[in-house]
């Protein structure tokens, strides 16, 4: 059984923009929770949304302009039994524009008018009240070096990877965490997914502005001690990283999640300097060799 979950391409926990739970596939429950309605469209994709919002506008205008029709000739200035002319006029109702060319005639036509008013008013509140609320929440701009390292640091074998604000302002006192997710057989046999918290270096900053290379010492104290590249292959390992802080701008805190998988793990490798200072004292950060690494010389 081992041998063949080694040879599988290993899945993420955590995918590589943050997201949860991708690979996984859940059993007996409803794709959509109607308790949870609120929740849901809230973690709606802005496509997927924006769609909703058309498909309903559409729907709802299209019911209520059948509701029209059912009245008759009770729309003045509107083509008998025009469908078009009642969803326009739906359309004039609910957004509440009042061209004056059409107009409701009959006391059945003011009831739908008056019923579709309220309704208008409704939905605009909702929908208004989503679109805040979806653009309110406060998102990181936080990227993560696509490897973690372990080279020597002091002598001693040490697991590192790069961190950075993407924005031009600060991530007040922003913390990390790391934690060892792998495979481990019970005495008894069964397989189980533990997880393992890595101690770090530094896992606070006061004022994260610019880079952030995070250390893990891989002692006799660390989950990774003795492990090698080979074994965090068949144990399916996995490090996930979450980042809190917050936002100067905001005053809201924001999260950042990333993982990195066995693979991309590299041995014997150190980061490429990014920091360097022009003559007038300036720190100059070069993004574009953010992610570069290179051999190290000794090895431990």
């Amino acid at each position: 059984m081992k041998s063949n979950r080694n040879r599988q391409q290993q899945t993420r926990l955590v995918g590589r923009k943050g997201q949860f739970s991708l690979n996984v596939v859940r059993l007996g429950l409803p794709r959509l929770h109607f308790a949870d309605l609120y929740h849901s469209l809230l973690t709606l994709s802005w496509p997927r949304f924006l769609i909703l919002i058309w498909l309903s506008y559409t729907v709802t205008n299209s019911l209520f302009a059948l509701a029209y029709l059912a009245g008759g000739d009770c729309i003045a200035n509107a083509r008998p039994g025009s469908f078009n002319d009642a969803f326009f006029f739906s359309v004039q109702t609910m957004a509440t524009i009042g061209y004056g060319a059409m107009y409701p005639r009959t006391d059945y036509a003011n009831t739908i008018v008056s019923i579709q008013a309220l309704f208008g008013l409704w939905g605009v509140a909702m929908i208004t009240g989503l679109a805040f609320a979806r653009f309110s929440r406060p998102t990181a701009r936080v990227i993560f070096s696509r490897v973690a390292i372990i080279a020597p640091f002091n002598g001693v074998p040490t697991l590192m990877y790069r961190t950075a604000n993407q924005r031009f302002n600060q991530i007040l006192e922003a913390q990390q965490r790391a934690t060892l997710i792998r495979d481990e057989v019970t005495l008894e046999g069964e397989l189980m997914r533990r997880f393992y918290d890595l101690p770090l270096m530094r896992s606070q900053s006061p004022v994260f502005a610019l880079t952030w290379t995070v250390m893990h010492a891989i002692d006799e104290n660390s989950p990774l001690y003795k492990l090698t590249a080979k074994d965090l292959v068949e144990q399916q390992a996995e490090i996930v990283i979450t980042l809190t802080g917050l936002d100067e701008t905001v005053s809201q805190t924001i999260h950042a999640r990333h993982s990195f998988v066995a693979s991309e793990i590299l041995w014997d490798m150190q980061f490429v300097d990014i920091i360097s200072r022009k003559p007038d004292g300036k720190r100059v950060v070069d993004y574009t060799q953010f992610h570069e690494v290179k051999p190290v010389e000794s090895k431990f």
